[in-house]
């Protein structure tokens, strides 16, 4: 994030929350913070807070949001995507079992060998 896009930020928190500080020395800390962090997803959070949060101003870990959360959640959407593909390459490559099978597995479950 570049100290521009931090100012947008704190433009738009300032538009919902008229209380927000923004003098230098808060900005300083802000950017202290999130100039590490991606503005989209900054502006998401801030704007995302906003709808959920309306009387408490957001912080700096409302802004950045549950990174960890966030990770998990596309490693766990990214798992299932790959075991969705695993199933439908399976169910395409996938047959029945040829006739008589069951029967010779019955057969052998019961001790029927078919020997006398």
């Amino acid at each position: 994030m570049t100290r521009d896009e931090l100012y947008e930020i704190f433009e738009e928190i300032k538009s919902e929350y008229p209380f927000f500080d923004v003098g230098e020395e808060n900005f300083e800390r802000h950017w202290r913070y999130l100039q590490d962090f991606s503005f989209e997803d900054a502006l998401a959070n801030v704007i995302q807070h906003i709808k959920t949060t309306p009387r408490r101003q957001p912080g700096i870990g409302d802004i950045r949001g549950q990174l960890g959360d966030m990770v998990d959640s596309q490693r766990s959407k990214d798992e299932t995507a790959t075991y969705f593909g695993k199933l439908e390459q399976w169910s395409r490559n996938s047959s029945p079992p040829p006739p008589g099978f069951m029967d010779e597995i019955r057969a052998k479950v019961m001790g029927d060998t078919g020997t006398v």
